[in-house]
């Protein structure tokens, strides 16, 4: 891990910290429906907060469920 993706990851912490569930709900709303790919790594410290807060069964249904989600094919990138 490099510096500047520590950073990022103590930003979005900071931003975050004292939100409550409605606050956090409206956030990965606004990330998703918002479709940048700017807010793609904030939603992925959400996700490791959510992951190192689960269990082995609740991780193991949201492997499920991302892998019964992606697509079978995807467009290259370009």
């Amino acid at each position: 891990m490099n510096i500047a993706s520590l950073n990022l990851r103590q930003a979005i912490m900071y931003k975050m910290q004292g939100s409550d569930p409605n606050e956090v709900e409206e956030t990965i709303s606004d990330a998703i429906s918002s479709g940048q790919e700017k807010t793609l790594p904030g939603l992925g410290v959400l996700f490791e907060v959510l992951w190192q807060n689960s269990d082995a069964s609740s991780r193991q249904s949201m492997i499920t469920t991302i892998a019964e989600h992606l697509p079978e094919q995807a467009e290259k990138p370009i």
